[in-house]
């Protein structure tokens, strides 16, 4: 699986804490080898969001996603719950 970084979700990537980047490094690892590992709760989104996928990064972070049709994934944002305003 190739995951191409938008631009926005490398911004808001640097501006993550240590600990969350390296959270976000390892669901990464987790999702390129299976994108509905439950402990991802990796789910379709609503609303102008309906596009898009989201999955879990511990309790606070997600990290919005869309798939391509084939077998490229793009990486749109990354953050709290705040990412969907």
């Amino acid at each position: 699986m190739k995951i191409i970084y938008t631009a926005k979700f490398s911004r808001e990537y640097k501006k993550l804490s240590r600990e969350i980047k390296i959270s976000a490094e390892q669901a990464e690892a987790v999702f390129r080898k299976n994108p509905f590992t439950p402990s991802l709760d990796a789910h379709k989104l609503h609303g102008r969001f309906k596009d898009f996928w989201s999955f879990s990064i511990g309790f606070k972070h997600r990290i919005i996603f869309e798939f391509d049709g084939s077998k490229t994934v793009y990486f749109h944002s990354i953050g709290n719950h705040s990412i969907y305003q």
